[in-house]
């Protein structure tokens, strides 16, 4: 059986189903903007193109990757990466300055560019076939990604903190939670067949399809419901209900939003009861 083949198609037909459920929950934003329901729909579309190319027959580049130095680059990966994580910082970047009117655009664009740096080193290091050039060029991306963690945990959270606790509180939890993953990167990256080789290609696909799904969609499918529980939180559907007592059961939800729910759900009953 061809395991890298299985693992591409399991994530392609997640991405889709993430990108479906963006879309039909684009339709009732609930106080989030449309727009980004329409960037976190882009994201897996974009990412699940870029991952049929790995899967398709193709003609001497193979679609998507091509052996370089005795290993296989998937350069789909980067072309996915380039614009996908980019706007995962953006997406981040609106949860710190929700209930901001003026989004801070300089530090927003600073950190997206900064993320092309990363990803824009990772495929030149991956088509390296001098190994100290490869790690160069590794080190450097490492380097601008150290910066853009100090962007989401520097300005960023200072952008959330000043507004309101439960925001703050929420910010702190997604972008930890996008932290981790983010690290897994780079790491799963020395570890593979493009580093040290630790483990095979087989492993190194199964990694690279399992954290970007988290990453992406778990990330906007936390991110967005998060801020729907944030925004609006008296207009609750079932499936967000439903979500809500996930999110709060894993400590994404402040407790603020808790108890304002639960005294809406109460007058609401009282109303009704008169």
């Amino acid at each position: 059986m061809d395991w890298q083949s299985h693992w591409h198609w399991l994530y392609i037909a997640g991405m889709a189903i993430g990108a479906i459920h963006f879309i039909l929950l684009g339709r009732n934003p609930r106080g989030v903007p449309r727009y980004e329901y329409l960037v976190a729909a882009f994201i897996p579309i974009w990412s699940g193109l870029a991952y049929l190319s790995m899967v398709l027959p193709g003609a001497v580049l193979e679609q998507g990757k091509i052996p370089v130095a005795g290993q296989v680059t998937h350069f789909a990966r980067y072309i996915d990466w380039v614009v996908t994580t980019p706007l995962l910082l953006l997406a981040l970047s609106w949860t710190a300055m929700h209930r901001h009117q003026k989004k801070d655009w300089t530090l927003i664009a600073s950190l997206m560019a900064t993320q092309v740096i990363v990803v824009l080193s990772g495929l030149v290091a991956d088509l390296s076939v001098v190994p100290w050039v490869r790690y160069l060029w590794y080190i450097n991306g490492v380097v601008a990604f150290l910066v853009i963690l100090a962007g989401i945990w520097g300005p960023l959270r200072a952008k959330a903190s000043s507004q309101d606790s439960e925001l703050s509180s929420f910010y702190n939890k997604i972008a930890t939670y996008f932290t981790v993953l983010w690290i897994c990167y780079p790491i799963v990256w020395i570890l593979g067949p493009s580093g040290f080789g630790v483990f095979n290609q087989t492993v190194d696909t199964f990694l690279f399809c399992f954290i970007p799904f988290f990453s992406k969609v778990g990330f906007s499918f936390l991110d967005l419901h998060g801020l729907r529980h944030l925004s609006s939180p008296e207009t609750e559907t079932r499936l967000d209900e439903r979500v809500g007592s996930a999110m709060r059961f894993l400590g994404f939800v402040p407790v603020r939003t808790r108890q304002r729910r639960s005294q809406l759900k109460r007058t609401r009953y009282l109303s009704g009861g008169m």
